[in-house]
C-alpha cells in the first residue's frame, strides 16, 4: 500500500515542480532519497543506561534497529579514542521514509514547544535539509512516564535536488511549515 505522502508527491508535487522549474523530463524532478536520524552521546559517552535509552527511543520512533557510530580518529581534548562508540543513527528509505516524514510534518512538528516554523537556513547547497530537536519527547511514540533522560536528535533529509531552492520547493510542497 502506497503512503499518503508518496501519492501526494506523484499527483501534486511532481507537476507543480515541473511547472515551477521548467523541467522537460519527469526524472529531473527532485525527490526524497533518504532520512537519517542521528543522536550523539556527548558527555554521556560512558553512561550505558543513557545509551540503551537512546537506542530504545530511536527504535520506537523509526521501527528499525539503530547502528552505533564509531570515532574515525582520536581527539584528546574530547577524550575520544579512535574506534570508540560516539553516537547512534538510523537510515530510513522507501515506504518507511515517507511514513516518517508524513508523521513528522503532521504530528511531531506541531507538538514542539514554542514552534513558529522551520528556518530555511538549514539547507546545504545541494538541497539537503537538517532539522534538530532539543527534546525527543515531541515524537508521539514517546510516552511521558517512560522518560528517564531527555536528549536531542538530528533529522537529515537527503534529496536529489541540485540547488537549495529546488530542495526547499520540494519540502514546501510536501507540507513542511517554513517561516515566511
Amino acid at each position: 500500500m502506497e503512503s499518503r505522502l508518496k501519492k501526494q508527491y506523484k499527483e501534486q508535487v511532481v507537476p507543480a515542480l515541473k511547472e515551477q522549474f521548467g523541467y522537460k523530463n519527469i526524472m529531473q524532478v527532485p525527490e526524497l532519497k533518504k532520512v537519517v536520524l542521528n543522536v550523539g552521546y556527548g558527555r554521556h559517552l560512558k553512561d550505558a543506561g543513557f545509551i540503551e535509552n537512546v537506542e530504545k527511543t530511536l527504535r520506537s520512533i523509526t521501527g528499525q534497529s539503530p547502528v552505533h557510530n564509531k570515532a574515525k580518529k582520536s581527539i584528546s581534548n574530547f577524550k575520544i579514542r579512535e574506534g570508540m562508540k560516539i553516537g547512534i543513527s538510523v537510515t530510513l528509505r522507501g515506504q518507511k521514509m515517507y511514513d516518517f516524514i508524513d508523521k513528522l510534518t503532521s504530528v511531531t512538528l506541531p507538538r514542539v514547544r514554542d514552534f513558529r516554523g522551520i528556518s530555511s537556513k538549514s539547507f546545504d547547497k545541494t538541497g539537503n535539509f537538517t532539522l534538530g530537536f532539543k527534546e525527543h519527547i515531541a515524537f508521539p511514540e514517546i510516552k511521558g512516564d517512560s522518560i528517564e533522560k531527555i536528549h536531542g536528535l538530528e533529522v537529515v533529509i537527503n534529496t536529489s535536488a541540485n540547488t537549495k531552492e529546488e530542495g526547499q520547493a520540494l519540502l514546501e510542497k510536501l507540507g513542511f511549515p517554513f517561516k515566511k
